[in-house]
């Protein structure tokens, strides 16, 4: 499938509704970007997250920031 046919945000996470169940991947991976907030919730780091999926640590704090300027942007337009 083309990347146009892809839903890419910032090269972090991209969703194609044909692989992964539709589940939104880090960018150039079959990893949900769910499983590194399971991580997160059950107490694991990010660099422990980083190390058993192979995902750079840049790339798992910059989906981290787009977590968290989601619910700023949330806020402030409430």
């Amino acid at each position: 499938m083309s990347r146009e046919a892809e839903t890419v945000i910032d090269d972090l996470v991209w969703q194609d509704a044909e692989r992964v169940s539709g589940a939104p991947c880090f960018y150039g991976r079959r990893v949900p970007i769910q499983t590194l907030f399971d991580y997160l919730a059950g107490g694991e780091t990010i660099a422990e997250f980083c190390l058993d999926y192979s995902i750079p640590r840049e790339q798992a704090e910059g989906v981290v920031r787009l977590g968290l300027d989601s619910i700023l942007g949330r806020l402030k337009a409430a």
